[in-house]
């Protein structure tokens, strides 16, 4: 769903059912495995909540809910002592780790990603409570963090993307550089 944000004057995208197209991808709720360190998720919802859980047993209890939304449920109810210290103040960088790893290992999640050129990013949320203020709107008032942290890393492999054509030859190949007999590829993620 695309809007326009009247005090910018920028376009907005907005989205938030996973199954909308063709931004429901930009969900956590979106079906589409990632590997996130060293573990594979089926969704990034999985991946996030994953991180909130201080014991091993309770984060696999998370893990076996049998669909993404009841993961996020499962985590929004633990106890804060089987919450990890300090996770209000990781849970961003965890969050921004999770979404790097999904729009790097799926070049069509990228593509669509970079496709959004300047546009403002916005989880709009229909329920009004604190969860969907903090990661997206509701009625237009929120942080809009999951918004934030994917316009964050657009522009992040924007400037990779632009990196990487600034280093291919003209035949389109990367350079590759040698150390010791080796060579490195640079590549754009």
């Amino acid at each position: 769903m695309q809007g326009c944000n009247d005090d910018a004057g920028l376009p907005e995208i907005h989205f938030y059912r996973a199954n909308e197209k063709p931004y429901g991808v930009f969900s956590n709720l979106y079906r589409r495995p990632i590997v996130f360190e060293g573990r594979e998720y089926p969704t990034s919802e999985h991946a996030y909540q994953a991180g909130k859980a201080a014991k091993e047993s309770v984060r696999e209890w998370i893990l076996s809910a049998p669909s993404p939304s009841l993961v996020a449920m499962a985590a929004h109810g633990l106890y804060t002592w089987d919450i990890v210290p300090d996770w209000s103040k990781v849970k961003f960088d965890r969050m921004r780790g999770v979404l790097r790893a999904k729009f790097t290992q799926h070049q069509d999640l990228r593509e669509l990603l970079l496709s959004t050129g300047d546009a403002r990013l916005v989880e709009s949320a229909k329920t009004d409570n604190p969860v969907n203020r903090l990661w997206g709107e509701v009625n237009g008032k929120g942080k809009n963090m999951l918004g934030v942290l994917l316009m964050e890393l657009r522009s992040e492999l924007r400037s990779k993307s632009v990196q990487s054509k600034s280093n291919t030859k003209p035949n389109g190949k990367s350079r590759a550089h040698s150390l010791s007999g080796m060579a490195i590829v640079e590549l754009a993620c």
